[in-house]
C-alpha cells in the first residue's frame, strides 16, 4: 500500500545589468524616444519641399484638351490620309505633262520630223531628175520607180529611228511617272510619319517637364528623409545588437509543484518517526524511583 504527497514552490530572483551596457542602452533608448516624437509631423525643410512640389503641379498648364484631340487623330489615323487629294493632284499634273508620250499616242508624230523628210524628199527628188532628165527620160515610168525607191531609202531610216526614239521616250515617261507617284507617296508618309512621333513626343515631354520642375524639392524630400532614416536606422541597429545583452536581465520569477508517491516502508519510517517525536526528553517518575527513558545523552536504562 502506497501514497502520494504533493508539494509548491514559488521562486522570484532580480538580476541586474551589466553596469557598463546600462549607459549605451538608456541613450540609445532616449533618442529613439526623441526620433518618435518628431516622425508624425514634417520637418521645415520637407514641408517646404512638398509645397513647392505643389507650386510646381498646380503651375503646369493644362494639356489635356491637345492630349485628347491629339488621340483621337492618331485613333482616325493621324492625319497619314490628309495629303491624299495633294498627292493625287500633283500625279494629275505630272501625267497631263508627259501622259500622251506614256501612253505612246506621241509615236510618230513628231511634227519636227516632217520638216526633216521634206528636205529629204526634195533632195532625191532633184537628184533623180536631174539624172532622168540628162539622159533625155525625164518622167519615164523608169523615172517614176527610181525617184519613189530614192525616197523611200532616204524617209525610212530617220522615219524609223524616231518611231525608235518616240518608243523609248514613252517607256521612259512610264516608268518615270511610277516612280514621281511612288516618291510623292513616301515623301509625304514619312512627313506624316515624323508628325505623329513629334506628337507622341510631346505628350512624353509634359510629365518629363514636371519631373525636371520638381527635381530640386524632390531631392530636398529625400535629403529630409534621409535626415531622420539614417539616424533611425543606426540607433535600430545599436539596438539590435544590444537588445539580446539586456535581455538576460531583469526579475525572473516561477512557481514549480510537484506529486510523489511513497511505498509502505517509507510511511511506516515516516509513521515511526512522527511517533518518535511524541516521546519526551526528561525523565518520567513511576514513584519508587525514577526510571529515565530517554534524556539529553540518549536512552537509559531502567533501575
Amino acid at each position: 500500500m502506497g501514497g502520494t504527497s504533493s508539494s509548491t514552490q514559488q521562486s522570484s530572483s532580480s538580476v541586474a545589468p551589466y553596469s557598463a551596457a546600462a549607459g549605451p542602452m538608456n541613450g540609445i533608448l532616449g533618442s529613439l524616444g526623441s526620433l518618435s516624437s518628431s516622425a508624425g509631423s514634417l520637418t521645415p525643410t520637407e514641408s517646404g519641399a512638398i509645397n513647392q512640389v505643389i507650386s510646381n503641379s498646380n503651375g503646369t498648364p493644362d494639356y489635356s484638351t491637345a492630349i485628347n484631340s491629339g488621340t483621337a487623330g492618331l485613333l482616325n489615323g493621324g492625319g497619314a490620309n490628309a495629303n491624299n487629294g495633294a498627292i493625287t493632284q500633283n500625279l494629275a499634273n505630272y501625267t497631263s505633262n508627259i501622259g500622251s508620250t506614256a501612253n505612246g499616242s506621241n509615236i510618230g508624230a513628231n511634227s519636227a520630223l516632217q520638216s526633216q523628210l521634206n528636205a529629204i524628199n526634195t533632195g532625191v527628188t532633184h537628184s533623180v531628175n536631174s539624172q532622168f532628165a540628162a539622159a533625155g527620160r525625164d518622167g519615164s515610168p523608169a523615172n517614176s520607180m527610181a525617184l519613189g525607191m530614192g525616197i523611200a531609202q532616204g524617209d525610212a531610216p530617220v522615219i524609223a529611228n524616231q518611231y525608235n526614239t518616240d518608243v523609248a521616250n514613252q517607256q521612259a515617261a512610264a516608268g518615270n511617272l511610277y516612280n514621281a507617284g511612288n516618291s510623292t507617296y513616301g515623301l509625304l508618309n514619312s512627313n506624316q510619319t515624323q508628325a505623329n512621333t513629334n506628337f507622341q513626343n510631346g505628350v512624353a515631354s509634359i510629365g518629363n517637364g514636371l519631373t525636371a520642375e520638381n527635381a530640386a524639392p524632390t531631392a530636398a524630400i529625400n535629403a529630409a528623409a534621409q535626415q531622420f532614416g539614417i539616424p533611425a536606422s543606426q540607433l535600430t541597429t545599436l539596438l539590435g545588437s544590444i537588445s539580446p545583452v539586456a535581455a538576460q536581465f531583469g526579475t525572473q520569477s516561477g512557481t514549480s509543484s510537484g506529486t510523489q508517491t511513497m511505498s509502505p516502508i517509507q510511511q511506516l519510517a515516516m509513521l515511526m518517526q512522527g511517533a518518535g517525536s511524541l516521546i519526551p526528553k526528561q525523565n518520567i517518575s513511576f514513584g519508587s524511583g525514577p526510571i529515565t527513558l530517554g534524556g539529553p545523552n540518549g536512552p537509559t536504562p531502567f533501575s
